[in-house]
């Protein structure tokens, strides 16, 4: 089976950690703006979790994944997942 093309985590880390630490900063606190941010983050960290869930099923089925920093990337596949960054329970 070919390998699955997916993003790598610090993609997720990147958008979270702009969100939270620059964009949240930026808006009027209780305004409109910063509870469409807030969804957002939420959105985004529910997709970094799946990821995971469908990462750790691939892994369970011996199905390799690709890892993509762009989408111009050659195919480069690679099985083993990144290292879990300890900053994740800071994002």
């Amino acid at each position: 089976m070919d390998p699955i093309p997916l993003p790598s985590h610090i993609h997720y880390e990147l958008l979270l950690q702009l969100l939270e630490r620059q964009a949240m900063h930026a808006v009027n606190h209780k305004s409109p703006q910063q509870e469409q941010l807030h969804e957002l983050i939420v959105t985004l960290r529910k997709a970094f979790s799946q990821q995971k869930h469908l990462e750790e099923s691939c892994e369970r089925a011996n199905i390799p994944i690709d890892y993509r920093w762009s989408l111009n990337q050659a195919a480069n596949p690679t099985v083993t997942p990144p290292s879990q960054p300890s900053a994740q329970s800071s994002v």
